[in-house]
């Protein structure tokens, strides 16, 4: 069987794996509207997998249809054997590859040797690459392995992305900011021509994938042609547009310098405006390029969101059993419900909202008076 890496025409452009957003509802209504060349799971404890109890709650994380393929199963963990035991678990399951994640900054997360930590002890970060490896192997073929990480831990370090690299993966996407960077400084795009010298040296095949401050499809085409990189992933970009990956939805070159300048300043309102803005216009494909832009109706986001909240109750409900709570979509409004006369009490009303039918009600009543 063939690495689905080595197929993918490039640039290749992924939806970044968030927690409690990139849920098998959310990535339906995604490849529906607008389908990126590969989908990642929200990720999920290793080591709470290796627990019974646990591990019935947590498959619900790893759901998904077959409309979503390539879909990579992404976990984290410091503890090798709980590692392995996952991977065996999502090559049972069928997906089509394995991610680690090495990048998340959540403290809880770090105090299991796993995610941001590893930048700290490349050892481990071998140690668990190649338990992923041992348990994604089966009759002679190994599902292809990923890691999504970050360019170290308080400052750059080059010699971790060597030494993972070392362990001939996949793919690797590279957060380009440090531990300590969180999100607060832009991305440091500048650095990626060094990683793909060291990338070159060390494993010539594994695919590079840049993540941090990618705007739109033209943006991360930009980027790839700019650093050289072989695909980019895009996350808060996808917030209230379903339509991301498709380009329907794109902003100017101009508009995109405006939100560079915006996030320098370090204003998440003013980033918050941007996905508003993002969601505002769509632009009808040519063969000279993105000519004439065309305005998204407000019925035609709204009709979007009560779609992704069918498909959440439908897939996702009843927390007794095992399901998510409703709360988790209400996440989404804020940035589905913005941006047009009235938003503002729509939002509040939704926020009151407990099932999907509600929320239809909620939304037909606001439009017949729109």
């Amino acid at each position: 069987m063939q690495n689905f890496w080595q197929k993918l025409h490039k640039p290749i452009f992924c939806l970044a794996p968030m927690a409690d957003v990139t849920d098998c509802a959310f990535r339906t209504i995604i490849a529906k509207y607008g389908k990126p060349d590969v989908f990642w799971t929200e990720f999920v404890s290793a080591d709470g997998l290796a627990h019974p109890k646990a591990r019935e709650k947590l498959l619900i994380d790893f759901k998904f249809g077959q409309e979503e393929r390539p879909i990579v199963a992404q976990i984290f963990g410091g503890n090798g054997d709980n590692i392995r035991e996952a991977s065996k678990l999502i090559r049972e399951l069928g997906f089509d590859g394995i991610d680690i994640n090495m990048g998340c900054p959540d403290k809880k997360v770090e105090k299991q040797k796993a995610g941001a930590y590893c930048t700290k002890d490349p050892k481990l970060a071998r140690e668990i690459i190649r338990s992923a490896k041992e348990g994604g192997e089966s009759a002679g073929w190994r599902m292809p392995v990923s890691v999504k990480t970050r360019l170290g831990y308080n400052k750059v370090d080059f010699d971790f992305i060597k030494e993972i690299l070392k362990e001939d993966l996949s793919a690797l996407t590279i957060h380009l900011r440090t531990r300590k960077e969180m999100s607060d400084v832009p991305a440091h795009w500048e650095l990626m021509p060094e990683i793909l010298k060291i990338r070159d040296r060390v494993a010539p095949n594994t695919l590079i994938i840049g993540n941090g401050d990618v705007l739109d499809l033209d943006d991360g085409r930009r980027k790839c042609e700019e650093y050289g990189c072989d695909g980019v992933m895009l996350g808060r970009a996808i917030f209230g547009n379903p339509f991301l990956f498709t380009n329907k939805n794109v902003l100017s070159e101009s508009e995109g310098q405006e939100l560079f300048a915006t996030k320098q300043e370090a204003s998440l309102k003013k980033h918050e405006n941007f996905l508003l803005k993002i969601f505002s216009v769509r632009r009808r494909h040519s063969s000279q390029g993105f000519s004439q832009e065309l305005p998204v109706s407000t019925q035609e986001k709204l009709g979007v969101m009560v779609e992704h909240t069918k498909l959440f109750e439908s897939m996702l409900g009843n927390p007794p059993a095992g399901g998510k709570n409703f709360a988790i979509m209400k996440k989404h409004y804020k940035a589905y419900v913005n941006g047009f006369n009235g938003a503002k009490e729509l939002r509040m009303k939704l926020m009151g909202a407990e099932n999907a039918k509600e929320v239809r009600n909620i939304v037909d009543k606001f439009l017949v008076r729109y």
